[in-house]
């Protein structure tokens, strides 16, 4: 399976989707807990953090692509991360860009509780409390300003998770976006119709047989609801352990 794959992301299925999403790599997933007067110094005391294996492995590679978008010398770039799981992702790029201010978001209680307890663990003072965000409702229920935010990050949602989460994802994207910001997302991609390696065939299989309603979307599909959204797929990057990160840029 790909090395990555899956985070923790919790997509707009429920907390059995998310339970599920930990199920496909049960050996990359573990819970933490701070103890009385231990780690952290106290700050995540009584608050759970998830950590997954497959997130610790992909943070900085997907990092390396973010520093291509945001300039350091902007005072403030406002960024959303939907389907934000455990929240390791928020945590790492709010420390390794700190001119953007984080918002997380997740569909289940204890994805949010782990967040939380993230960036109170590392005194984060650019990501913000998280939200309550299903990615398959209207965008309007987000709780978000149109044309307000510079940056959308999304991992590994896309292919465990219903096709109307990714719809969802794209309609939210084209109107919160300001002009010419970006919509990163990461995961297996099938192209042009073919699926590659074979592990990444079997993967999507897999996910199939767990849920005939995920499974690895073709990036032309992904273009085609980008440009009904009023966006263009920019850039196609190949990452670690057969994924991608597909750059969307606002029209």
């Amino acid at each position: 399976l790909p090395a990555s794959l899956p985070s923790v992301a919790a997509a707009a299925t429920g907390a059995a989707g998310w339970a599920a999403r930990f199920a496909v790599e049960p050996a990359g997933r573990a819970f933490a807990k701070w103890p009385a007067g231990g780690g952290g110094g106290g700050l995540a005391r009584g608050l759970r953090m998830i950590v997954a294996a497959a997130a610790d492995r992909n943070k900085e590679p997907i990092l390396r692509v973010l520093r291509q978008y945001v300039s350091p010398s902007r005072p403030q770039v406002d960024a959303l991360e939907v389907a934000s799981g455990s929240g390791q992702h928020a945590a790492h790029f709010a420390q390794g860009l700190p001119n953007v201010l984080w918002q997380p978001s997740e569909v289940d209680a204890r994805g949010m509780q782990s967040i939380s307890a993230f960036t109170r663990a590392l005194c984060l003072q650019n990501v913000k409390p998280p939200i309550f965000l299903d990615a398959s409702q209207s965008w309007e229920t987000w709780g978000l300003r149109p044309s307000s935010l510079d940056l959308i990050v999304n991992i590994n949602m896309i292919h465990i998770s219903d096709v109307s989460c990714t719809e969802g994802l794209f309609k939210g994207a084209g109107k919160l976006l300001k002009p010419s910001a970006v919509m990163v997302t990461y995961g297996p991609y099938a192209v042009n119709g073919c699926i590659t390696p074979q592990s990444n065939v079997d993967f999507d299989y897999s996910l199939r047989q767990r849920n005939p309603a995920w499974g690895l979307r073709d990036v032309a599909f992904l273009q085609q609801l980008a440009e009904v959204n009023g966006m263009h797929l920019e850039r196609m990057v190949d990452m670690p352990a057969n994924n991608k990160c597909l750059v969307f840029r606002k029209l």
